[in-house]
C-alpha cells in the first residue's frame, strides 16, 4: 500500500476517538512546578529566568494597559514552543501542522485586539484603515486595501506557522528516506546525506522555536496598536 507523505499530518485516532486533545494537554505536564520555597533547582531557575526574560521583552514597547496580556502571550509562547519541539520526535504528531488550530488560535486573539481598540480608542483604530496625508481620489481604494490587510492577518498568522512546520517536517522525512535507500547503495553517499539531516534537525529546532516566537511577537504588535 502506498503511503502519502502529507499521511504523517493526519490526526491520530483511537478506536475512532481523535487523539488531538491528549497531544495539546501532553505539553503542560511536562512543565515543573515550582515548590513554595525560596530556593528552586536549577530546571525551575531556567524556567523562571526565561519567561522572565521574555515577558520583559514581549511588554516592553506596550504601555500599562497591554500588560494584562502578559500571562496569555506568554503561556501561548511556552506552549507553542513546547508542541513544536515535541513534533519533531520520532512517532509523534505535530498539532501546530493542523490550519484548523492554528486558525483556533489566530482568530479569537485577533479578534480580541480589535474589539480592545474599538471599545477603548475607536478614532485611532478607525484612523489606521486611512494613512495620514492621502489624497481625496484614493480614499475609498486605500479604506478597502487596509480593511482587507487587516482581515487577511489571523490568516496570515495561522498559514505562516502551519507552512513553515510542515516544509520543514517534509524535507526531514524526504532526506531522512533518502539515507535508508542510499545506505545499502552508496554508503559514502548516504553518510553524507545523514550529516545534511542532522544539520537539518538542528535548524528545524530552531524553525520550531522562532516560528512561535514570532507568531506571539505579531499578536503583540497588534495589540500595540489598539492599546
Amino acid at each position: 500500500m502506498m503511503v502519502s507523505l502529507f499521511d504523517q499530518f493526519a490526526s491520530p485516532s483511537l478506536m475512532g476517538i481523535p487523539l488531538i486533545a491528549v497531544a495539546i494537554a501532553l505539553p503542560w505536564a511536562l512543565f515543573p512546578t515550582p515548590f513554595p520555597r525560596w530556593v528552586n533547582n536549577r530546571l525551575i531557575t531556567l524556567q523562571s529566568w526565561f519567561i522572565s526574560r521574555f515577558t520583559n521583552q514581549l511588554m516592553m514597547p506596550l504601555n500599562m494597559g497591554g500588560h494584562k496580556w502578559a500571562l496569555l502571550l506568554a503561556s501561548l509562547m511556552l506552549f507553542l514552543i513546547t508542541i513544536n519541539m515535541l513534533g519533531l520526535l520520532p512517532y509523534t504528531f505535530t498539532p501546530t501542522t493542523q490550519l484548523s488550530l492554528n486558525m483556533g488560535l489566530a482568530a479569537p486573539l485577533w479578534l480580541a485586539t480589535v474589539i480592545i481598540g474599538m471599545r477603548n480608542q475607536p478614532t485611532v483604530a478607525l484612523g489606521h484603515l486611512l494613512p495620514e496625508g492621502t489624497p481625496i481620489p484614493l480614499i475609498p481604494v486605500l479604506i478597502i486595501i487596509e480593511t482587507i490587510s487587516l482581515f487577511i492577518r489571523p490568516l496570515a498568522l495561522g498559514v505562516r506557522l502551519t507552512a513553515n512546520l510542515t516544509a520543514g517536517h517534509l524535507l526531514i522525512h524526504l532526506i531522512a528516506t533518502a539515507v535508508f535507500v542510499l545506505l545499502t547503495m552508496m554508503p559514502t553517499v548516504a553518510v553524507l546525506t545523514a550529516t545534511v539531516l542532522f544539520l537539518l534537525t538542528l535548524l528545524e529546532i530552531a524553525v520550531a522555536m522562532i516560528q512561535a516566537y514570532v507568531f506571539v511577537l505579531l499578536l503583540s504588535l497588534y495589540l500595540q496598536e489598539n492599546v
